[in-house]
């Protein structure tokens, strides 16, 4: 069997949820990445030190006692915060970015921004402080295709923001078109992306040709075949502007599978450094794996690398029809069928 060992990886955008949802996403996601960049889109947000402060302690009373696995903090920005804040993050130890959500993007979006530019002076204090500035990049106009959203916040957002505040750190997440893909590389050394294992692995006609397939359901919605390889040409090229983000979200399955709507997530953690290393396997690139997983993110966020290995065996094992989650259960991405990675060690 074909192993590899690299430098223990990191997940630089993960929602973990809250209370009892806790239980399931800290054990996946703590197995072996060494840190992991958490999401402040709770019920309500979490818009202040002392709220991730709290969110960060209920995380980490989840962990074993010998446990590496280290939760990095965000703030979920809103038009109503203030510069003294932004100066606090900077200050903070355990907070690394702040997030923008459009309002009405995504899930628990609806605390989130509703004009880009009322929050240009809060992104110029960010950009003095040098404090990351991490995006969800859709478009929220109705009137807009949902798979042309992306593509139209890059035109009428993103051009303008790098232009206005050029060396504000920006991670663009979660990227899913060619267009975000070309961007990020062609933009400068002050923006990165994360990339999705499931926008690497699938692609719309997965999720709409047959049957609606709920667990496929995420935002940016998964965008034609064309687009997929070139999420994967850029993943797997070594370029430093892009690295693993799994954007791992679980909805319990009532929301994902209710008659009055599907819940946008896709869950990886169960699976995630396995399911990239199938991607970058089938690229012929697992030479370029440890840059995506483990070199790029830190470097961005100006921490250092794990000093630690992990090994990857070519070894496959089926993945669960389903998980235990709070009082109900979870269906993950690739439910019931193998995955052709194991890590070993």
């Amino acid at each position: 069997m074909r192993s590899i060992s690299i430098t223990r990886p990191d997940d630089w955008h993960i929602h973990l949820r809250d209370r009892d949802y806790l239980v399931k996403t800290v054990k996946d996601v703590s197995r072996y990445f060494g840190r992991a960049i958490v999401m402040p889109n709770l019920t309500p947000p979490v818009t202040s030190i002392e709220e991730a402060k709290k969110y960060l302690e209920r995380i980490n009373r989840l962990l074993d006692s010998d446990s590496n696995f280290r939760p990095l903090m965000t703030l979920y920005l809103t038009e109503q915060m203030s510069d003294e804040v932004i100066r606090e993050v900077k200050r903070s130890d355990f907070i690394h970015a702040i997030k923008l959500y459009p309002a009405g993007a995504t899930t628990n979006s609806e605390s989130g921004v509703r004009s880009i530019e009322n929050v240009y002076p809060l992104l110029e204090v960010m950009e003095e402080e040098d404090v990351v500035l991490a995006i969800h990049g859709e478009v929220t106009d109705q009137n807009i295709d949902v798979f042309d959203r992306e593509k139209v916040f890059i035109d009428n957002h993103l051009i303008k923001i790098r232009r206005t505040f050029p060396n504000l750190r920006v991670v663009f997440e979660h990227i899913s078109t060619n267009d975000a893909a070309t961007f990020v590389a062609e933009s400068g050394n002050k923006i990165a992306a994360t990339i999705t294992a499931h926008h690497l692995l699938f692609n719309r006609n997965h999720l709409l040709a047959e049957n609606l397939r709920a667990a496929y359901y995420c935002l940016p919605i998964l965008k034609r075949d064309t687009h997929q390889q070139g999420l994967v040409k850029a993943a797997t090229s070594g370029d430093s502007h892009f690295f693993l983000g799994t954007d791992s979200a679980p909805h319990p399955r009532f929301a994902k599978e209710s008659a009055c709507g599907c819940a946008a997530g896709a869950y990886t953690s169960h699976a995630a450094i396995e399911l990239y290393a199938e991607v970058f396997d089938q690229a012929g690139q697992l030479k370029n794996l440890e840059a995506f997983a483990s070199h790029n993110g830190p470097d961005f966020y100006e921490l250092p690398r794990n000093s630690d290995q992990i090994i990857l065996t070519k070894k496959s094992w089926e993945i669960p029809s389903h998980y235990a989650f709070g009082n109900d259960s979870l269906v993950p991405i690739r439910a019931g069928e193998l995955v052709h990675w194991t890590v070993t060690g």
